[in-house]
């Protein structure tokens, strides 16, 4: 078999990253074929795609003059893939590909070839990925494959954002360990509720000192036992703990992700983390991507969407989205981009005189106006006076805390002081609008109204199949990179469906 490998050679004393074909001469190369069946999905995108990209925009980061010879950029890249794929950390990735034929086979290793440590990953993430565009490069690669492949045929893409909560989620550092601590012991009784007995005491005061002296022992006990570690469900719950403890101190010592801010979900409900904000084809192939903290509203990304989308070879006569994306500047940059903007007008949302859009903006979930500092109105009021009045449109008041104004860093030019009350008032109807409410009754705009639905499934399959729900660093850098690979992947397991179906 011939497989594609990257390597550091010597010449006249400077290092130079090589990519070249290279004959595997293993005996073993044919167990692949007789155990990977052709309809296996890491074989089919292996098939299907070209990694020597990655080898092109990873050349630039590594040192050609000095240090040992380094795994196969490639490589690396595809373990990271595995990862997003298959849900799991680097210390389960790396023990899979031992022993999992079509992830040795996927990462162009012989059966018998070593495989790395899994600290290489975590260094390959800060190292080597930290300052590229890899959203943008994977997604409009994937773009790329789906056009030449002629699945992508429609002209729209609807649009939504999803929220991922921060690793932490506003947790101190005990009370990460607490849980995690807390759910291999649970994995553990569901095997052998005897080691009950074994395990050390837990810890009741309040001091990260003793509780990372708790899991340590913890650990030491568990890993004593070896029957109970060939389980893969307490091995899987030991790495994370042991990663905790050890590896990821550094971030469990601040107790908090300083990228990640508390948006919204209900009026009610909130979050704290991040959003990804994703244009989608109505094939469901996702052809842009932005990244933000929790707290930003869901219309303002539209554009740069729009943009993305059109970069990676995407034609738009249509874009479909919620009552979000209906205010009045994504409705005039509809018209003059040529394309329809599907998205119903919400009688709350900016039609009107608006004062201040770029510090107040409605968040469409929780029903609300919030400030720049990202405070939400507590409740409002329907002004039916200016209603009676000729030629007066409705006003609905929008109520903030006041004293959260009081100390608010943005209260300059916004909170009076001594003010009893900070409110907010937008005018409910607005002739502007009246093309877009005439249009939102048309048959074809219900039509296709009724291809939304689909982006709330890739929502939940973010989330649900490839652990996109919690983010698995902290900082809006390692949040970028985490949907980078997850959109990679996603999308190619979609390209892989549509050609099967063909």
């Amino acid at each position: 078999s011939i497989f594609g490998t990257m390597y550091l050679s010597n010449i006249g004393g400077v290092f130079m990253i090589e990519q070249q074909q290279k004959l595997m001469l293993s005996p073993y190369m044919e167990i692949y074929e007789l155990v990977i069946p052709k309809d296996n999905l890491l074989r089919q995108i292996k098939e299907l795609v070209d990694f020597s990209f990655i080898y092109d925009e990873l050349l630039a980061n590594y040192c050609l003059d000095n240090g040992r010879n380094a795994v196969p950029p490639i490589r690396m890249f595809k373990y990271l893939l595995l990862k997003s794929i298959y849900d799991l950390s680097d210390v389960d990735v790396v023990e899979r590909s031992k022993y999992d034929m079509s992830f040795k086979y996927f990462l162009d290793m012989a059966p018998e070839d070593e495989v790395i440590n899994p600290s290489s990953l975590t260094k390959f993430r800060k190292l080597r990925l930290k300052d590229m565009n890899l959203l943008d490069m994977l997604i409009a690669k994937t773009v790329q494959l789906a056009l030449e492949k002629g699945i992508i045929k429609s002209k729209s893409i609807i649009v939504d954002a999803t929220h991922t909560k921060s690793r932490y989620n506003q947790k101190t550092p005990r009370q990460v360990l607490q849980e995690q601590s807390k759910k291999l012991r649970r994995s553990i009784y569901e095997i052998d509720e005897t080691m009950k007995e074994k395990f050390p005491d837990k810890n009741t005061e309040d001091s990260l000192e003793k509780e990372l002296k708790y899991c340590k022992q913890l650990i030491d006990v568990v890993k004593g036992n070896e029957e109970i570690c060939s389980y893969p469900k307490v091995q899987e719950k030991l790495n994370l703990l042991e990663e905790s403890v050890t590896d990821d101190m550094e971030h469990l010592e601040t107790s908090k992700d300083e990228d990640a801010k508390t948006g919204h979900k209900t009026a009610d409900t909130s979050f704290f983390g991040y959003k990804t904000h994703i244009a989608m084809t109505e094939e469901r192939i996702i052809t842009a991507a932005t990244i933000t903290s929790g707290e930003k509203t869901d219309g303002k990304e539209l554009p740069k969407l729009v943009q993305k989308s059109k970069a990676a070879g995407i034609q738009i006569e249509s874009v479909i989205g919620d009552m979000a994306y209906s205010e009045k500047t994504n409705i005039e940059a509809a018209k003059k981009g040529g394309y329809e903007l599907i998205a119903k007008l919400n009688p709350v949302i900016t039609q009107g005189n608006r004062r201040k859009e770029d510090v107040f903006e409605f968040n469409k979930d929780a029903g609300m106006y919030q400030c720049k500092a990202g405070h939400l109105a507590i409740h409002k009021y329907f002004d039916k006076r200016k209603k009676d009045k000729k030629n007066k449109n409705p006003r609905m008041v929008y109520f903030f805390d006041i004293e959260k104004c009081k100390c608010c860093p943005y209260r300059g030019g916004c909170y009076k002081e001594g003010a009893k009350k900070k409110t907010y008032t937008e005018t409910i109807i607005c002739d502007s609008h009246s093309e877009q409410v005439k249009f939102q009754e048309t048959e074809h705009f219900k039509e296709k109204m009724r291809e939304r639905y689909k982006i709330e499934a890739k929502n939940s399959e973010l989330k649900h199949r490839h652990g996109y729900d919690v983010a698995s660093s902290s900082g809006l850098i390692c949040m970028e990179m985490q949907g980078a690979m997850m959109i990679f992947a996603v999308n190619l397991k979609r390209i892989i469906k549509l050609m099967n179906e063909k």
